[in-house]
């Protein structure tokens, strides 16, 4: 991994801007050619619309977990990793949103890092669950995917004319996220020089708005993080965590829940606690999938298509 010390041409800024390419997370040099690729055949007028970037978000594999709801979360993560690469394009890159292993265990990292080597794009890049640091703050996922610019694991970098934005809010949790000053002075910090015509994407595990606070689902200081990104026209929220689907826009930010690779969470409020759900035979795959999403140049918001792994 390169580290400042490797990059003595390169300033504080621009180490900021490409930490994640080099140390932040699981760089795969898999596709080659250009970084959009075009449908064959495709006539000029496809090709004028083609979107500027697609990449894919992936979430909650849990490698390790092993009950009723789902026998073999290994299955279903190849087959996401399956759907991701038959996409009919090569995404930009993908992100995981967190809670790659179930128990942390060098061996379950290990896992995860050799499956998703197997995906068909540049680059990945992944922010942990509070599940990936369950035991040592994080250690182990950051000795597995690197420790991004302040050391716990967050970053940003530009791509396409986006901005885009790793956070991690699950490691001095209570009960709700929290991010913590030093990650807020680094999101201030990073935006400061940006044009308010960029547009945002910010991606973590735990939500960034109050979906459910009496199961966690939330983030203390969101509120402190999101003012710094007021001034954007356009600010995209991902997050991991709830294994579900749902969506929310509060002024110029909308905030997507993905969905998971390994087992279903009840709606919030149905039940004592966020616990595993089993479902009927036949159905599991029905509660699983992956994301794409996509940005052209000239929109203001960003493009979000929902697959089931079924």
């Amino acid at each position: 991994m390169s580290t400042e010390n490797d990059q003595p041409g390169m300033s504080r800024r621009q180490l900021i801007r490409h930490g994640a390419w080099f140390g932040a997370a699981v760089v795969l040099a898999v596709a080659g050619g250009e970084v959009i690729s075009h449908v064959a055949g495709a006539r000029d007028s496809d090709v004028a619309s083609t979107p500027t970037l697609r990449f894919a978000q992936i979430s909650d594999s849990h490698i390790g977990f092993n009950g009723p709801a789902n026998t073999n979360v290994t299955d279903t993560f190849s087959h996401a990793i399956d759907q991701i690469n038959n996409l009919g394009y090569t995404p930009d890159f993908v992100i995981h949103t967190g809670d790659l292993t179930h128990l942390a265990t060098p061996a379950q990292f290990d896992q995860v890092k050799q499956m998703m080597g197997g995906l068909h794009t540049p680059h990945v890049f992944t922010v942990p669950g509070e599940h990936d640091s369950t035991d040592d703050a994080g250690q182990k996922y950051r000795q597995a995917f690197g420790a991004g610019i302040g050391g716990d694991g967050w970053y940003s970098f530009d791509v396409a004319g986006v901005h885009v934005i790793g956070l991690v809010n699950t490691l001095n949790l209570q009960k709700l996220g929290h991010l913590g000053t030093d990650q807020l002075d680094f999101i201030q910090k990073d935006v400061a020089s940006l044009s308010s015509d960029t547009p945002i994407v910010v991606f973590s595990h735990i939500p960034l708005f109050a979906m459910y606070p009496d199961w966690g689902w939330g983030t203390d200081d969101a509120t402190q993080a999101l003012s710094y990104l007021k001034r954007f026209s356009s600010v995209t929220c991902l997050n991991g965590h709830v294994h579900q689907l749902f969506s929310k826009t509060e002024g110029n930010v909308t905030f997507y829940s993905g969905t998971t690779t390994a087992y279903p969470l009840p709606a919030p409020g149905q039940g004592p606690a966020p616990k595993p759900v089993t479902l009927p035979a036949g159905k599991l795959h029905d509660a699983l999938g992956i994301r794409e999403v996509s940005y052209t140049k000239g929109q203001q918001a960003l493009a979000l298509k929902e697959q089931k792994l079924s």
